[in-house]
């Protein structure tokens, strides 16, 4: 069934049908519609699920931590001040290796105060241990939610969905719905090896030696090396079901290009519409990443061969280092010993429009700007 429907729509409903049993959530903008979507599921007896209504994001988290310790499928959403309120429990969560997952409608951070949207929020949490998705359109945003739920769940990681604030939480768009019971197949119950259960108890989150402590955080890094595969292998049976194709890391028209737009979320929209147009007389492609954690290496290089630069443009911002994901790029580039310049160029910070002529002007500059490699480029400066 296809229907228009907001990214927030479209993300309370994939969270409907992947059938959770406990859902907290505290009202922020622009996330406000998917925790008032699902509190009216629950009412209606649409979705049947302990809904607990909670004084703040912290609790939120806290609560899905509860009810995934004691086995059953949560979720929650948040944005920005929000997300950073529950930064101490995504730690607890990873640690815990609990399968929480959490839809961040990207916001920028105070101060100033603002509801533009960027994506240090999210980006600020990549080293919890927690799995990092961006999404493009309402479709994905549902789409990826239901991935989300079986990654999470296979590799007992908290999984974070990310979509842009205003520009998709509150667009709407034609989003293909899939029949529940495709779904069903596809996300069977969730069945806890370990849980809180009094006739088998457990100990969860007690105190460890040193060494202990360190096989542990080994352990969650090799599995978060093998998640990638697993993620793979979710999205080519979610391809089976349901004929929409994922993947960690999507070229669009790079072969025999020379410059390659490197993107995520949203702004990867606008980026295909550019190549479209001018790709062929600029020689330009364009690359989009919609997984970050783990970060897709070799996906990634493979990409990238055959092209002579990459400009990576970031809607986010490391103060004093600048282009959160032109640095992840630049460090794999250098492991893997592949010598393309990176460009890092900075845009859509605060919710500013990044337009087909800022892109245009962009290409043009690193045409004629010889090589920028360690500048940071500010679009529309």
């Amino acid at each position: 069934m296809r229907q228009l429907m907001t990214g927030n729509d479209a993300a309370a409903m994939a969270a409907k049908m992947a059938k959770p049993q406990v859902v907290a959530a505290y009202p922020i903008t622009p996330q406000t519609s998917v925790a008032e979507k699902l509190a009216s599921y629950v009412a209606r007896g649409e979705l049947n699920a302990h809904y607990i209504k909670v004084e703040s994001e912290t609790s939120a988290l806290a609560a899905c931590i509860g009810g995934s310790l004691a086995g059953a499928r949560v979720f929650t959403a948040t944005s920005s001040q929000g997300l950073a309120l529950m930064h101490e429990l995504l730690h607890w969560a990873s640690g815990a290796r609990l399968p929480v997952v959490i839809v961040n409608v990207n916001r920028s951070m105070a101060a100033p105060w603002s509801l533009g949207i960027d994506h240090n929020d999210s980006l600020s949490q990549r080293d919890t241990g927690c799995i990092q998705m961006y999404c493009e359109t309402a479709q994905e945003a549902l789409d990826n939610i239901l991935i989300a739920f079986k990654l999470a769940e296979k590799t007992l990681m908290p999984t974070m969905i990310c979509m842009d604030g205003f520009l998709l939480s509150h667009y709407s768009e034609p989003v293909d719905i899939p029949d529940q019971a495709d779904v069903d197949r596809f996300l069977p119950p969730r069945k806890a090896k370990y849980k809180m259960d009094p006739k088998n108890p457990f100990t969860f989150g007690g105190g460890v030696s040193p060494t202990v402590l360190f096989g542990l955080r080994k352990r969650i890094q090799d599995d978060m090396d093998h998640a990638l595969s697993h993620f793979q292998k979710i999205c080519g049976q979610f391809y089976r079901y349901f004929k929409r194709r994922y993947r960690a890391v999507e070229p669009f028209d790079t072969k025999g290009k020379e410059i390659a737009l490197i993107t995520n979320g949203t702004l990867s929209g606008t980026a295909r519409a550019f190549v479209e147009q001018a790709g062929k007389e600029k020689g330009v492609g364009l690359i989009k990443i919609r997984l970050f954690r783990p970060f897709p290496r070799r996906e990634l290089t493979m990409a990238l061969k055959g092209l002579k630069k990459a400009v990576v443009i970031d809607r986010n911002l490391s103060p004093g280092s600048g282009g959160i994901f032109s640095q992840e790029i630049r460090a794999v580039l250098y492991e893997t010993g592949q010598k393309i310049p990176v460009i890092s160029a900075i845009g859509g910070i605060g919710g500013v429009d990044v337009t087909i002529e800022d892109l245009d002007r962009l290409v043009q500059r690193v045409r004629e700007g010889g090589n920028l490699t360690g500048e940071t480029i500010w679009m529309g400066d």
